[in-house]
């Protein structure tokens, strides 16, 4: 481990999570953003159900552990809510499991320190024709539809509400988009492409600048490591004084609040 020591923000899920670093990805957005304030922890599985999370929840977050993070952002129940396969095999879990596979990992990842936050990300939508329409020489036909992510997606936002988690409400976030369809997905119709990455970018920098936490974990509100004033930055016009860069952000194509 290098030092010094950053709050960590660990994302945790499937593949939404694990393909969060690539081509303009939520993840790699959140780790400029963060930069030099906190360190961005990915652990994603693509193809996993809430039922293989559960299996390793201890293995990615001990209790034990002496340093927990400050921060994981969750996402299980895309895969869940793929239609049922007639061979009884597949990542499908019905509703009701899910959302009791769903109040056990909820619940582990707040009971980690008094410290620890999370926030759920709830099922967003999916470009069905393309989703559904898809032929494969690999995969068995898929029935992924808005309507079973949509009833995903509320059962995870509700069962937040009672455990008292933030939860971000992707399903209904990403279609406030002008053409939606097509800007938020990648060629599948169902991960996400840039577009759909900055709304969820946005979605979670609100709930980080609106919760009331202690600290407060919004980029802004966070110290810059070794943000002091030096005389080795660059000289500024006036030939008498130096710039400090530390938290400059002119390279970002979006200015985020």
């Amino acid at each position: 481990m290098v030092g010094p020591t950053r709050p960590q923000f660990v994302l945790f899920g499937s593949s939404l999570v694990q393909m969060s670093f690539s081509n303009g990805g939520w993840g790699s957005i959140l780790s400029d953003i963060f930069a030099r304030k906190a360190d961005i922890l990915l652990r994603g599985y693509n193809g996993w159900n809430s039922r293989r999370f559960l299996k390793i929840l201890n293995e990615v977050f001990p209790k034990d552990n002496v340093v927990q993070p400050s921060l994981v952002i969750v996402y299980v129940g895309g895969n869940d809510s793929v239609g049922a396969h007639s061979s009884g095999l597949g990542p499908h879990v019905p509703l009701p499991e899910y959302i009791e596979n769903m109040r056990k990992i909820l619940i582990h990842l707040k009971n980690l320190s008094e410290s620890t936050r999370v926030i759920a990300l709830s099922c967003p939508p999916v470009h069905e024709e393309i989703a559904c329409g898809n032929t494969s020489t690999i995969f068995s036909k898929l029935e992924r539809t808005n309507e079973l992510c949509q009833s995903y997606s509320e059962a995870c936002i509700n069962l937040c509400q009672e455990l008292d988690v933030k939860a971000i409400d992707l399903f209904n976030a990403i279609q406030k988009r002008d053409n939606w369809m097509n800007a938020c997905f990648k060629s599948d119709g169902i991960h996400l492409a840039e577009e759909g990455s900055k709304i969820v970018v946005k979605e979670i920098l609100k709930v980080l600048k609106e919760a009331d936490w202690d600290p407060c974990l919004h980029w802004k509100s966070m110290p810059t490591e070794y943000g002091e004033d030096s005389p080795y930055d660059l000289v500024a016009v006036d030939g008498k004084t130096t710039l400090n860069p530390s938290d400059w952000t002119f390279h970002r194509e979006v200015q985020w609040d």
